[in-house]
């Protein structure tokens, strides 16, 4: 089946589409898998507190640095919130390889990963967040913003004393709340748990990789048995364009 991306008009939702974003936006079928397919069809995207982002990375450096931690794909990680002006914002650690916690305007930001190169997915809350769960993953979030990027940390994950050992993180890893720094699926883990959307006895911000936030599972025995997702739909990946089928795939 022949697809067209239509990268020239990208016109968004009908006018009856009720809740369609002002800006292009849209995601794909859910699916596990990382591979470059587009799986239709696809549906207009209107970002939601509570929602994942995760995209793919191009620096060769960041790609191995990934691999050698078993890490592997996808490499970055964040967060939405709804701001106190009622905007929504993407807090992330270190997005696009900066050393800053920061908060950028959620599409904007997927536009500039996907101009990039990257593939981003996102996992959508199933329950919108309630009032009360979202201000806290406000207050948490916009605290954060400007705090350090934790490289060093980051940069113990391929050394033996790397908080995600097999055994180690039964008791290394636990939510530590406020730090002076952080790497990307550490904060949005460390949101979760200050939201109330994740259990904080098993939940392991310091061990957990964008990996993990993808797939729902770990070759970290204590992750696989207790991160528990399903309150997000499966990844779906996202564009700015939606794709039509030609002629030929009717």
């Amino acid at each position: 089946m022949k697809v067209l991306l239509l990268s020239l008009a990208c016109l968004g939702a009908p006018a009856n589409a009720g809740a369609a974003p002002a800006e292009p936006s849209f995601l794909y079928q859910p699916s596990y898998g990382l591979d470059d397919r587009l799986r239709l069809p696809a549906e207009p995207y209107v970002p939601q507190p509570g929602d994942l982002f995760l995209a793919t990375a191009q620096e060769r450096w960041a790609r191995v640095g990934h691999w050698l931690a078993g890490a592997a794909s996808p490499h970055h990680s964040g967060v939405l919130f709804r701001r106190p002006d009622g905007r929504l914002g993407l807090v992330e650690a270190g997005p696009f390889n900066s050393l800053r916690v920061e908060v950028m305007d959620p599409l904007a930001h997927m536009r500039n990963h996907v101009g990039a190169g990257d593939c981003v997915w996102v996992r959508r809350r199933r329950v919108p967040l309630t009032e009360e769960q979202s201000a806290r993953l406000t207050a948490f979030a916009e605290r954060q913003e400007g705090k350090s990027f934790a490289w060093l940390r980051l940069a113990g994950q391929v050394t033996p004393l790397r908080s995600r050992g097999p055994l180690r993180t039964y008791v290394v890893g636990k939510p530590h709340g406020e730090r002076s720094s952080f790497f990307c699926s550490e904060l949005v883990l460390e949101g979760c748990v200050a939201a109330g959307l994740l259990d904080p006895e098993k939940t392991r911000p310091a061990a957990t990789y964008p990996r993990d936030l993808f797939f729902d599972r770990s070759p970290n025995p204590f992750l696989d048995h207790n991160l528990d997702l399903s309150c997000w739909q499966p990844p779906r990946r996202w564009t700015e364009c939606p794709v039509q089928l030609t002629p030929e795939g009717r």
